[in-house]
């Protein structure tokens, strides 16, 4: 989990299913590293419950082979 902690928030319910396939591909380190990344984006989708965004998050960084970048993309 990102907490490290078992959640029982319902937010915790969708996170999971939302990652269902990238925890298939990357480990949870990874995906961990990638929710804080990018001052934080994913995890403040989350935060604000904005799950589709999160979703769309989640397919670039599918589309990109779950490599994560060290800083944002120009332009």
């Amino acid at each position: 989990m990102i907490m490290g902690e078992d959640d029982t928030r319902p937010e915790v319910a969708i996170l999971l299913q939302l990652l269902g396939e990238a925890t298939e591909r990357v480990s949870e380190d990874t995906l961990r590293r990638w929710v804080r990344a990018n001052g934080a984006r994913p995890l403040r989708l989350l935060l604000e419950h904005d799950f589709a965004a999160f979703e769309d998050a989640l397919a670039e960084l599918a589309e990109r082979g779950f490599i994560l970048r060290s800083s944002p993309p120009a332009g």
